[in-house]
This record gives C-alpha cells, structure tokens and sequence, in this order.
C-alpha cells in the first residue's frame, strides 16, 4: 500500500486532526453534540476553521498555536530550561509569546525582547536590568526601534530567569513577540514637551494593560503594532504602524465638539513599501483602546492565516477597502466612528529631527531633558547602571527610550545640565546633536538574526567612525541600515537607507556582504519610500559611500537645506554624478 494520500485525504487528514486539537480549547457543544469553541480563544480557534472548511491550509505557525497555546505550555518551557534545551522550531516559536527568540544559528542562544509601554521606565528598572544582563545575558542591552529593551545572549538554561527577573521588576516581556501586539509606543517627550496636543502616557498605557489582561489578543495573523503621537517635537513614527493614534487638535465648526482628538490611521508597513492611511476617523482619546480593540479583533477574525507572507493588517486592508473594514469596526464597536474633512483639523506642530539627542527645554520651568546617543544602540550594564543613576541623582528619575534607538534623561534642572552631561560622557556616551552617529538605526544584524544578510551594527559603527572624523555636519541626518526584507531599522524612511545584500564577487557564485542603498525616504508630512540608488555596495566599501554622499550634499546644498530636501530635489542620475564626483576627488 502507498504511503502517499492523494490531496483530498491529506484535506481530511488535516482537518480532523485540528478539529481534535480544537477540541482540547472548545467547551461543551450544543445539544446535537457538535463542539462550538468558548472562551478566549475561540475568535482564533473559529477563524482557523474557516480557513480549513474552504479547503485552504493553515501556516505551520497556525498549527503549533492550535495544537498547545504558548501560555499553557509554560512548564514545558520550565522544562527545557532545567535541561539546558534548545528548542524545536514549534517551540522556538511558542517561546516568543514570552518574549524569547531562539536565533541559532547566528547565536546558540536566546534574544528576549521586553514591553516597556511608551518606552519610559524607572531608574531602578533600568539598573535592575542592567543586573539581569549581567547575571543572565551577554552582557549588554539593546534599545530597539520599537522604544523597548532587548536582551541577547541567553543560554536555554537562563530562559525563564530571566522571564521571571524581568517580572520581579514590575516589567514583562509577554507578548513581545510572535503573532502578538508588539510594544506600545508613544511620545517619548509625553508629559514634558512644551508643543504637544496630549500627554500619551495614559493611552498608551492603558491599551498596554489592556494587551496584557486580554487573552483574545494573542494569537494574530502576524505581528501587530500600535503607536500613539502626542503631537510632540520628537517622531513617534505612528505612521508605520498597523494603527496609528495622532494627535489633532479639532476646530469648530465642523459638527464635532473642538479639541484635542485622535487622528486614526490603518496598515503602515514600510517594510511593504507602506505607510498607515488616513482613514479620515478620529477618536475621542478616552475611546482609543475600544477602537483599537475592535480594530485588532476584526483582524483576528478575517486576516490570513494560510500566507504569512500577506498576513499583515494592510493586506487585508487591500484586499476590503478602508469603508469595508470600518464598518466591521463600527460593529464590533457599536456605533458610528466619528469622521470629520481634512480641514477641520488644524496642522500638526512641527517635528524637529535632533530633539532626541542633546539638551532641550521642558514645559516645567527650570527643567530639561537631555537626549543621549548610543553606540550601535548597545549599552553596557555599567553604562546602564550609570545612566540609572545620573536619572535617579540629576534627574526625575525616568529614562525615556525613543524609536531612534536612544534615550532621554528627563528632569534635569537648569543649573546641572553640565554635571549631567559631564556624567554621560564619562560613560563613554555623547549628546552630541550634529554627530553621524546622532542618526544612526541600525537593526540585529547577522550576528544574532539568522534572517540578516550582513552585520548591521558593526557596519554602522564603522560608517559613523569613519565619517565623523571626514565629514562636519551641521545638521541631522538620519542613516538607517536593516539586515533583511523584514526592514526592522526601517530602511526606506531613512534620509540614506541601506538594506544587506550578498553581494557577488566573481563568477564562481562567490558572495562577500553588502548593501543596496536607497535616497530620500521619509516620514510624517514628508511622507515617502526611499528611492533606489545603489546596488551591490560591498560592506567595506560603505563607509566611503556614505561619505561621498554626505559631502556632495555639504558641497551642493541650497543654504541650509536638509540632506531630505537636497535629495529629493534632484532625480537619481543627477545625485549619482555629484556622489561620484564627490568620490573621485
């Protein structure tokens, strides 16, 4: 007999053994004895048998979820953790809903990612951890361009020390990854920036709780991020998120009451050459975690659980339209969304691309905040222990992640700004708002992504150290470099993106690593992906790339235009004379 089945046995094959999989989360049935699926999990559990019944199959991703939920499979981590035991792919994927990657083969070891909701935490917190890196990890910290904290380098047998270390210090990292709602972000300036419409901190931090007590919310098609803009002088970048809350104030005379509203926007992924559209919406601020709540819950149900390469929110807006999905929003929601004309809102105050690094006034008199730049957005655990301190003795005592991969200590009055900065640069860091490392993102990298092409952050390091010392800026210019298609440092909204690339060196197939490199990209009001302007850049190679480009813009510019403005004013031939004119001086 063949062990072969033809395709509509493997259909049945398959459905029966997820319909008894279901079985296990499904309460008691109707009286006819047919299973009907309660409780948290039965939005997912209904969602992936539609898919079944239609004959389509479910992603391996779907299945493993199915088969035993991540949140109850926590003494099987306990488990593997006493054994020193790296996970199977089921479980590696299970494990991210506690916020741990296991990312053999670039390390043999476990990244775990934390939720730090607006990215503020305390200076006790940020010591704590510096104690858990220590004690646990590599020993270093990440800042991540989600305003959050990652620690690397966990062996399997530190898995759940540090799931548990990260919790006794009243942070988690639950739902940090996978097909989750990823860290909530929010103006890091939020509460102390003299321009915003609204302080984000409770917003943010109520959808966070939110997240956290909701098991429904678990379990998406894919990965799913929210961003609140307070309206502040520092980017939030909420345009390139699944939902983006942005702040507007409303004017009268448009048959809503006036004020401070949120503009709502839907499907930003720029890693898909996508920005969040306007849905012409807004939302009372006291409503948001409702509205998005319905949002993310029309998602679970209709998103794709087949292709994980088109399970992303904006694919299921592309396919629906944007009044299709409103209107299951406005159902689950139980009334009409509010929409009101582009006119009634008034411009956003402008963002002012250096405010995350240096000394800025606060809205409290006689205080500031001081945005400090990392290097490769790594921090030491005595670098951490020392900015702890410097927040805990000169400042508030928060420390405040931003999207740009830095932080700001904030509270600092007038008359120590200079002990403060002094303190900072003793640990080997800079507030220095000019420098080429002020805008550098950079993601993991090869040396712990087994997606990534090249070793970003090296490569970084090595642009900023090599162009620092070349090239005398005036202004920011922000520099982005991502390791894979996944375009975690968001390569396409960079001024100069730079995304990995094998680059081939001889005709035997011989590759060495490198970039493509694309001009232009932006964000907000200036809105737009990055052009195509180089391929095949090797590695070494790129430093002096970026410095021609930097220099020729230096040489070319009108006045005191920015590298954006520069850039997008001139096609790519013309920008490629003057890079290789640059370069050949």
């Amino acid at each position: 007999m063949s062990g072969d089945f033809n395709p509509d046995q493997k259909r049945y094959l398959e459905g029966f053994v997820s319909g008894l999989s279901a079985a296990r989360v499904a309460r008691v049935g109707n009286a006819g004895g047919k299973s009907e699926p309660t409780g948290p999990d039965a939005i997912h559990i209904k969602a992936q048998d539609r898919v079944l019944a239609s004959g389509r199959k479910l992603a391996e991703q779907e299945k493993f979820k199915r088969d035993l939920h991540p949140f109850d499979a926590y003494p099987k981590l306990r488990e593997q953790t006493e054994k020193n035991e790296a996970p199977k792919p089921a479980d590696n994927f299970r494990w991210r809903y506690f916020g741990l990657f296991y990312v053999a083969p670039a390390q043999s070891s476990y990244m775990c990612r934390l939720r730090i909701p607006n990215g503020i935490l305390t200076h006790w917190q940020m010591a704590g951890l510096a104690d858990v890196a220590e004690k646990f990890a590599g020993p270093y910290s990440h800042v991540t361009t989600r305003a959050n904290l990652q620690l690397r380098e966990i062996e399997p047998k530190n898995a759940t020390n540090v799931v548990e270390a990260i919790q006794d210090l009243g942070l988690c990292s639950r739902g940090s990854g996978a097909d989750n709602i990823r860290n909530v972000t929010g103006t890091p300036t939020a509460g102390i920036d003299p321009q915003e419409l609204i302080d984000t901190r409770p917003y943010a931090r109520e959808w966070h709780f939110h997240i956290l007590n909701e098991r429904a919310l678990y379990g998406l098609p894919r990965k799913f991020n929210v961003g609140f803009d307070g309206g502040g002088v520092i980017p939030v970048l909420e345009d390139t998120n699944d939902i983006g809350f942005q702040a507007v104030e409303v004017k009268n005379g448009f048959g809503v009451e006036a004020g401070v509203w949120f503009r709502l926007a839907l499907g930003g992924i720029t890693g898909h050459k996508d920005f969040a559209r306007d849905t012409g919406v807004i939302v009372k601020p006291e409503d948001a975690t409702q509205v998005a709540d319905a949002i993310v819950r029309v998602f679970i149900a209709h998103g794709n659980r087949t292709d994980r390469t088109k399970a992303r929110l904006k694919y299921l807006l592309d396919a629906w339209g944007l009044e299709k999905y409103i209107a299951e929003v406005e159902t689950l929601f139980g009334r009409a969304l509010t929409r009101v004309p582009a006119e009634a809102l008034a411009p956003r105050p402008a963002f002012d691309r250096a405010a995350h690094i240096g000394v800025r006034k606060q809205k409290q008199d006689g205080l500031n905040w001081i945005g400090v730049v990392l290097k490769a957005a790594r921090m030491t655990p005595d670098q951490m222990r020392g900015l702890a301190a410097i927040a805990r003795e000169l400042g508030d005592g928060d420390l405040r992640l931003t999207v740009w991969q830095n932080l700001l200590i904030s509270g600092v009055p007038d008359g120590r700004v200079a002990e403060a900065e002094a303190a900072i640069a003793a640990l080997g860091l800079s507030t220095k708002a000019a420098s080429v490392r002020a805008g550098l993102v950079a993601c993991t990298g090869n040396a712990g992504c087994r997606f990534a092409a090249s070793d970003t952050k090296r490569h970084a390091e090595a642009i900023a150290a090599w162009c620092e010392s070349r090239v005398a800026l005036d202004g920011p210019v922000n520099i982005h470099l991502t390791g894979c298609h996944h375009s975690c440092a968001q390569h396409y909204i960079g001024d100069i993106g730079l995304i990995a690339a094998k680059v081939p060196v001889n005709d035997d197939g011989d590759t060495v690593e490198g970039y493509h490199v694309v001009v232009g990209g932006g964000f907000g009001p200036d809105a737009a992906i990055g052009r195509d302007l180089y391929r095949d850049v090797k590695a070494e190679d790129a430093p002096r790339t970026v410095e021609a480009m930097l220099k020729a813009y230096l040489a070319n510019r009108a006045g005191d235009e920015t590298f954006l403005a520069f850039s997008r004013r001139h096609g790519i031939d013309a920008l490629k004379a003057m890079f290789a004119a640059e370069t050949a001086a």
